[in-house]
C-alpha cells in the first residue's frame, strides 16, 4: 500500500513541462459508459502532462483494433496504451510494437503474449469472488442463480467468471440455472435475461459481469413483473451507482475507470522518459457498493 501511495504521489507531481509526446490510446469500445469514463480520465491526464493523445475506438472488433495498433506503429508514436478487445487476438500487434521499440501499456484487460511495460487493472478474480460471496450470504447458501458473462476472450470476462465460479462451487446449495454471455452489452443483457426468465420460473439472483448487462437485466425483470430477484453488477459506472441508490442493483463491485485511464497516461510518460514504473502490474482497488455505503463512497471518490 505504501508503494502505491508513493507512486501516485509521483504521478500527481508531474508537470506540463514534459517533452512533447504522442501516445496512442486504443480503447475496445466507447459504446459503454465505463470506457467513456476511462477515456475521459486519459484525456484529462494527457492535457495535464502536455501529451498528444490519439484516441482510437475499436468498436469491439479484433481486426479493427489490430489495424489501429499497426497504424500507430507506422506513425511512430512514443507509446501505445491498449485496452485489448481480446486477450489472444492482439498478441501480434503487441509484438509488432515491441519490434518497433514502442512501449505498450495495457489497461483493464491483459494480453497473453508480447512484452507489456505496465499493466493496470482491477483484480477481476477478487471482484468475481466478491459478487459470489454477497449472493451466497444473502441467499443463505441456497438458491437458483444466473450468470451473465461478458465478451468471450476478454481477460476481464475470464477472470470475473473464475472468481465467481470458484466460490460458488463450494456451496452446493446454490444452483446456476443459466450461464450465458451478453457481451458486456445492455441490449443483450435485456434480451438474454428476458429469455432466461421465460425458461426459468424460479430465479433468486443474477450476477452480471458488468453494469451495462445488469441494467439490461433489471429492465427485463421489471417488464416481467417478477419480484425478489437480486441483481449484482460490476464496474461502478454512474448508471450502476444510481441503480444501487434506487434499490434495483443490490451490489455493484465498483472500479475506478477515470483514475485507471489517467494512470495509463502517466505510466506512458514514465516509460517513455526511461523512468522505472513500479510495480509493473498495478492493481486498482475494488469497492463493494450497496445502498448502505453508496452515498459515502460517491462523496469520497469525487
Amino acid at each position: 500500500m505504501r508503494k502505491y501511495i508513493v507512486l501516485v504521489a509521483l504521478l500527481v507531481g508531474l508537470t506540463i513541462f514534459s517533452l512533447a509526446l504522442t501516445v496512442g490510446f486504443c480503447v475496445s469500445t466507447l459504446n459503454n459508459p465505463f470506457f467513456v469514463s476511462f477515456t475521459n480520465g486519459a484525456k484529462a491526464e494527457a492535457q495535464t502532462l502536455g501529451v498528444e493523445l490519439i484516441v482510437l475506438n475499436a468498436q469491439n472488433s479484433n481486426n479493427t483494433q489490430y489495424n489501429q495498433v499497426e497504424d500507430l506503429i507506422q506513425r511512430k508514436v512514443d507509446a501505445i496504451i491498449l485496452n485489448p478487445t481480446d486477450t489472444d487476438a492482439l498478441i501480434p500487434a503487441v509484438k509488432d510494437a515491441n519490434k518497433a521499440g514502442i512501449p505498450v501499456i495495457t489497461l483493464d484487460r491483459s494480453v497473453n503474449g508480447g512484452k507489456v511495460a505496465v499493466f493496470i487493472a482491477s483484480d477481476n478474480v477478487a471482484g468475481g469472488r466478491m459478487a459470489a460471496e454477497y449472493i451466497v450470504k444473502v441467499l443463505k447458501g441456497k438458491g437458483e442463480i444466473v450468470l451473465l458473462r461478458g465478451i468471450p476472450g476478454a481477460s476481464a470476462t475470464r477472470e470475473r467468471t473464475k472468481g465467481f465460479m470458484d466460490f460458488i462451487s463450494k456451496h452446493p446449495g446454490i444452483k446456476i440455472v443459466a450461464d450465458q454471455t451478453a457481451n458486456f452489452d445492455m441490449a443483450q443483457g435485456l434480451s438474454v435475461t428476458e429469455s432466461i426468465l421465460v425458461a426459468h420460473p424460479q430465479i433468486d439472483a443474477i450476477f452480471a459481469e458488468n453494469d451495462s448487462m445488469a441494467l439490461g437485466a433489471i429492465r427485463a425483470i421489471k417488464s416481467s413483473g417478477r419480484k425478489g430477484i437480486i441483481v449484482v453488477g460490476f464496474d461502478g459506472i454512474p448508471q450502476g451507482i444510481q441503480a444501487v441508490k434506487d434499490g434495483d442493483e443490490a451490489l455493484d463491485v465498483a472500479q475506478q475507470p477515470y483514475k485507471m485511464g489517467a494512470l495509463g497516461v502517466s505510466a506512458a510518460y514514465f516509460v517513455t522518459q526511461g523512468l522505472n514504473f513500479a510495480p509493473s502490474h498495478l492493481a486498482m482497488p475494488l469497492f463493494p457498493l450497496t445502498k448502505n455505503n453508496v452515498d459515502q463512497w460517491t462523496k469520497s471518490s469525487h
